[in-house]
């Protein structure tokens, strides 16, 4: 009945496993590691054991009890702490205890005997480690291996034993799973009380005794459970590198456009209160500059200057045209098209505050240009006086 039942938990968890697999997203990212005090775990469950002595292959005989037999069958607990140092690794304590049968050669009425089993061990999550962090994925594999010391109490003998196995969890909620693990513990060969002296010492099952067993309980999680994402260091410095490179273009846009203008005045001659301002002057295309991928205005500054052709261009009854353009290193020419004439519309729009009338005012979109260095020169709208 107990085989029949472990074999149906079997299948059950891996159909169930692989569709919650396919549910469950992964998230592949680094994880910062969380505190001592976070990601511990307490198990606790029930055994179903089988024992394997030497003694059955003494002198190339072999006991008639099946492998799964109700003779060798005994049930018993099991008690656990440990803690995940990262979403795929973790170790943990664990204490088994049960009375165990030890199989003799010929007669099949095994001699029991008390036993516990105390065992480090480290700890595997492969669906983390293969499949991506994820903290709601429902059903976790993980393997394990490690080793510690055991105990017969029945006759007072003490065994180093190495132990290995496999452990399927389903998450439940937040801080509670329900576990499904197959282990096998390999004690000295006279762990039981018995020495075989003929065992088949070359052979590596036969030489020792084993114990096999299936266990079922639940998983409580301690602390904190989760793991945060590691900040991306290349994704933010890269990022800290853009914003500092949109910044100097500024600084550079505007240093240039000062210059510009500083040359300009000093080109010009001085004139008197009463005389308007110079044609020569208000003649001079004006840039007006945005930042990448934006058609608001960088600078209300670059204004000024639009409001001294918007007042010559009302006084003198002239048109002013509005031409937008964005940079061609960036966007394709569809997007650098539209990108250039909402800059041209965004100026327009400032015009008509100024005072101007729809009908003076001439709206182009050139789309991506490269003439200018450096490129955030090309960002830029110019507005010029017409006819």
């Amino acid at each position: 009945m107990m085989k029949k039942l472990f074999m149906v938990l079997a299948l059950l968890s891996l159909s169930v496993g692989l569709r919650a697999q396919d549910a469950a997203p992964a998230q592949k990212y680094s994880v910062a590691t969380n505190s001592f005090w976070n990601n511990w775990f307490v198990q606790l469950g029930g055994d179903w054991n089988a024992w394997y002595s030497t003694e059955e292959y003494s002198s190339g005989q072999h006991n008639s009890l099946g492998l799964l037999s109700s003779g060798r069958r005994t049930f018993g607990g099991a008690l656990a702490i440990g803690k995940w140092f990262t979403p795929g690794l973790g170790i943990r304590t664990k204490l088994q205890a049960w009375q165990g049968r030890a199989v003799p050669l010929i007669d099949n009425d095994p001699e029991k005997f008390d036993e516990w089993i105390l065992n480090e061990h480290i700890m595997f999550n492969f669906s983390n480690m293969f499949l991506g962090y994820n903290p709601t994925r429902v059903w976790n594999i993980v393997p394990f291996i490690g080793g510690g010391i055991s105990r017969n109490m029945s006759d007072n003998r003490y065994a180093i034993q190495m132990s290995l196995g496999m452990l399927s969890t389903w998450r439940l909620g937040s801080r509670v799973n329900v576990y499904l693990e197959a282990g096998w513990n390999q004690m000295e060969d006279d762990f039981d009380g018995v020495r075989a002296d003929n065992a088949h010492k070359s052979r590596f099952w036969k030489s020792h005794d084993n114990n096999v067993y299936g266990e079922i309980g639940l998983t409580l999680q301690l602390g904190k459970s989760t793991w945060k994402p590691m900040p991306d260091v290349d994704a933010i410095r890269m990022l800290s590198e853009s914003q500092i490179d949109a910044l100097n273009a500024q600084l550079e846009d505007a240093s240039a456009e000062n210059e510009r203008l500083r040359n300009l005045l000093e080109e010009q001659p001085k004139v008197t209160e009463a005389t308007a301002v110079a044609p020569e002057i208000v003649n001079t295309p004006v840039s007006v500059f945005f930042d990448i991928n934006n058609s608001e205005i960088a600078s209300r500054k670059d204004l000024v200057n639009v409001e001294a052709l918007a007042k010559y261009a009302k006084g003198n009854g002239k048109k002013l045209i509005v031409t937008g353009y964005a940079d061609s290193a960036t966007g394709k020419m569809e997007s650098n098209q539209q990108l250039s004439e909402a800059r041209a519309n965004t100026v327009a729009d400032e015009l008509l505050k100024m005072g101007m009338i729809q009908d003076n005012i001439i709206v182009v979109g050139k789309g991506g240009i490269n003439e200018l260095s450096p490129i955030s020169y090309n960002r830029r709208v110019i507005v010029t006086v017409g006819q």
